[in-house]
């Protein structure tokens, strides 16, 4: 296969990214390298299959024309990504001045005298184009999708502040810490109350004794009920604490 002397065609074969029930197009680009007008019409073996536009045109003087060629959606791959459809594009000189819609069929008529350049285009399959990777959200444009994971599988610790901040921001969290800032606030405060009772306890104690030492040389009954009462308020305030 080669390119006519009129029309110079680019590519040469209709390769097309195979895909099932889908359309999938492809494009050839006709440029014309004399200084005549040139028509063209394009021709197929399964034109069923294939819907051509512009199928028949003209291409100026050193000018170029595109035709797109697109194949309808297909049910069923074929054996060994294998296509037998083939492409004709004929070309052939025309008067100057010449438009689309002064294209005939007679035009193309070998047999009629007329001079028709043609060129044989294949169709191949391809495989479908894989989609890129997903970016993660968050991620700036233009960042690689692992910028925020270091190489030894630890995540920026950047990012995992801004997460954290993320978090005590919420008034959820906000109000969970405020609760928990009075809560440590009031049993402090308890603990403190306990302290100094337990302090004024001990002491009037210590006072006790020293009058029952004096008086009768033992510890009296009243002592004894203030050594219990004291135990059961620093049990209750530890249990609470």
């Amino acid at each position: 296969m080669s390119n006519g002397e009129l029309l110079n065609i680019e590519p040469l074969e209709l390769k097309f990214a195979f895909e099932l029930k889908k359309q999938i197009s492809c494009s050839l680009q006709l440029s014309n390298k004399t200084d005549a007008y040139v028509a063209f019409k394009v021709k197929t073996t399964n034109p069923k299959k294939y819907c051509v536009r512009p199928n028949t045109g003209i291409v100026l003087p050193r000018s170029t024309c595109d035709v797109m060629v697109t194949m309808q959606a297909q049910r069923e791959a074929p054996t060994d990504m294998q296509c037998k459809d083939k492409f004709l594009l004929q070309s052939v000189k025309t008067f100057d001045g010449a438009s689309p819609k002064d294209i005939t069929a007679e035009m193309f008529n070998k047999e009629a005298g007329h001079v028709v350049e043609e060129s044989k285009l294949r169709v191949l399959y391809l495989p479908p184009q894989q989609p890129p990777s997903p970016v993660p959200e968050g991620s700036e444009e233009g960042s690689s999708p692992r910028g925020s994971v270091s190489e030894n599988g630890n995540g920026n610790g950047s990012d995992f502040t801004q997460v954290a901040r993320g978090f005590t921001e919420r008034p959820e969290a906000q109000e969970k810490s405020s609760e928990a800032r009075a809560l440590i606030s009031r049993l402090t405060e308890e603990k403190n109350n306990a302290i100094e009772q337990n302090s004024k306890l001990r002491q009037e104690l210590d006072l006790l004794k020293r009058e029952s030492n004096k008086s009768r040389g033992g510890v009296s009954y009243v002592i004894v009920v203030l050594i219990g009462l004291l135990g059961i308020i620093m049990g209750y305030l530890l249990k609470k604490t």
